[in-house]
């Protein structure tokens, strides 16, 4: 599926706590400006009429008959049935609330709604980081072409979403991929997010700060306390960044240990991605020991950060070599690195969840 030369339209919404933005789609890319609107949480009846006014007033911008609305929402939520359930960030709707199905009616048109962390995977699976990646490895004459990805969200939250041959994996209950609730070898006790997630960092800083700071302290402050050679509590900052990259390395070591395919990294947090990643490499790369005490490698696969120029050469690298077939005169090529490669999103999480919900409208108005 070509989703940069489709000529059908879908309307879009970014749905958050505080704003909900509406858009349109047409061939991958916005084709309107962005219509913002406070979501009213603790309102239902105000928060329905919201979300239909934003709709219409997009609908309203545009020249073609849109064929679906598609977009993402908070969980936890029947996403195939459109049923949204009990949010923290949007309490007006407890008990659960048919939003899915009260659009169709409403738009008389097919509504798809699904998880941010679901659909930033499939964006950029399909417009973003997997196309790409096989892109440069065909331009450099490298037979490896990779057809699985794993998406992850860095902020507030831990959010994930994985993507097998350009199929969307969601899962018996719409909750497949909720990354956040893994468990963490850094601290067994808790789970994933508890310490990949902003509040981590503050309180890991926090906790080792030698001056007071305010609780409402944003990790884009304590990056620049990191990088700060004259802040007493540069070490501190570091620290947190450190042991926020090697809990991250350690969810994602497990997450390809399953997916054995590429990486990529959004959310606001991916710009402090040069204070944490060398700890996720280093988690990623590095060895558990056997009950005898002898070194295993964490994972079979080799993983490079292609942020990195040099990772980038190395990961792209054709160590393929001939190997004779038994009993013939024949040869074949062997390439003997299983490899895998992480790398900051380039689209940004809202513009790859934009296209993830576009293309998903699209694929699921094309089966039907």
């Amino acid at each position: 599926m070509n989703i940069w030369s489709d000529e059908r339209v879908v309307l879009t919404l970014d749905a958050g706590g505080t704003n909900f933005v509406f858009s349109a789609i047409k061939g991958g890319k916005e084709i309107v400006d962005p219509i913002r609107k406070p979501s009213n949480a603790n309102d239902l009846e105000l928060c329905l009429k919201t979300i239909i006014k934003g709709f219409q007033e997009t609908k309203d911008l545009i020249k073609e008959d849109p064929i679906a609305i598609s977009f993402a929402f908070p969980g936890p939520s029947d996403y195939k049935k459109g049923i949204i359930g009990d949010l923290a960030n949007l309490p007006a709707f407890r008990g659960g609330v048919a939003l899915g199905p009260m659009l169709e009616e409403h738009f008389n048109i097919p509504v798809f709604i699904n998880n941010d962390g679901d659909l930033f995977a499939y964006g950029e699976a399909l417009g973003g980081i997997l196309p790409e990646i096989n892109k440069r490895l065909q331009k450099a004459n490298s037979p490896k072409q990779y057809s699985n990805l794993v998406g992850i969200t860095l902020g507030t939250g831990f959010g994930g979403g994985l993507v097998h041959n350009n199929e969307l994996f969601i899962g018996d209950n719409s909750i497949a991929s909720e990354v956040w609730l893994t468990s963490s070898r850094i601290f067994p006790e808790r789970f994933a997010e508890e310490g990949i997630s902003t509040r981590a960092i503050q309180r890991e800083f926090l906790k080792n700060a030698s001056k007071e700071y305010s609780d409402k302290l944003m990790p884009k402050d304590v990056s620049d306390i990191a990088l700060d050679l004259n802040n007493s509590d540069q070490k501190a900052a570091l620290g947190a960044f450190e042991m926020f990259g090697r809990c991250l390395g350690d969810s994602l070591a497990n997450l390809l240990t399953l997916t054995d395919g590429i990486a990529v990294i959004g959310g606001g947090l991916t710009g402090a991605h040069d204070l944490y990643m060398p700890s996720v490499m280093a988690e990623i790369n590095g060895e558990f020991l056997t009950s005898e005490g002898e070194n295993q490698p964490r994972l079979v696969q080799k993983v490079y950060n292609i942020d990195q120029e040099e990772d980038y050469q190395e990961f792209i690298k054709d160590r393929s070599k001939e190997i004779i077939i038994p009993g013939t005169n024949k040869s074949i090529k062997y390439d003997p690195e299983p490899r895998l490669a992480i790398s900051s999103s380039k689209l940004g999480a809202s513009k790859a969840i934009g296209i993830g919900a576009y293309a998903f409208a699209l694929k699921k108005i094309n089966d039907k």
